[in-house]
């Protein structure tokens, strides 16, 4: 299990002003149709929960394979998301840019992570691990459950997206 903590000191992550990052979090979560509802007020709150931090360009946030307990909301900069093949190919998956999120997947089970994330230009991050959504879920029940479901609606779109394109190349044979 590779937890922040660690991972951000193998990084030599610098830390971002919390309150700059509430603020560019609540302006990019403001844009979003689900978590602007919650206002800028419980966006805020939500923020409290996350650590803040810079990293360099060139540096792996999330490594393809490793189990980990966190995800991150780029607040700026450019991050690619990649997969080594079986064979040994390299794929760009694509780019993430401020208002995307990494690693929900691991947050939410532990669980392999399927792609590598590394830096392309230095970034912001917000970080939340799975003890801090904990700590939400006994304090901010509502506002955790938002999160959640709004999360579950990602996975959701994402899930629907994979099974479309998989359904296309079945019947293509």
């Amino acid at each position: 299990m590779v937890s922040w903590d660690t991972r951000s000191i193998d990084l030599h992550t610098k830390p971002y002003d919390p309150a700059l990052g509430t603020l560019a979090l609540v302006k990019l979560f403001g844009q979003d149709p689900q978590l602007s509802q919650l206002g800028p007020e419980a966006l805020s709150v939500f923020g409290n929960y996350l650590d803040y931090v810079q990293v360099e360009a060139g540096r792996q946030v999330i490594g393809q394979d490793e189990q980990g307990d966190f995800l991150l909301i780029v607040l700026d900069g450019t991050v690619a998301v990649e997969r080594v093949q079986p064979w040994g190919a390299k794929a760009r998956l694509g780019e993430s840019r401020a208002g995307d999120v990494l690693g929900e997947m691991s947050l939410l089970d532990a669980g392999a992570r399927f792609s590598a994330c590394t830096t392309l230009t230095s970034a912001k991050f917000a970080v939340l691990g799975a003890a801090a959504l904990d700590r939400m879920m006994q304090h901010e029940p509502r506002l955790a459950a938002a999160l959640l479901a709004w999360l579950a609606r990602r996975l959701s779109l994402r899930l629907r997206q994979v099974s479309a394109r998989l359904s296309a190349l079945l019947t293509r044979e």
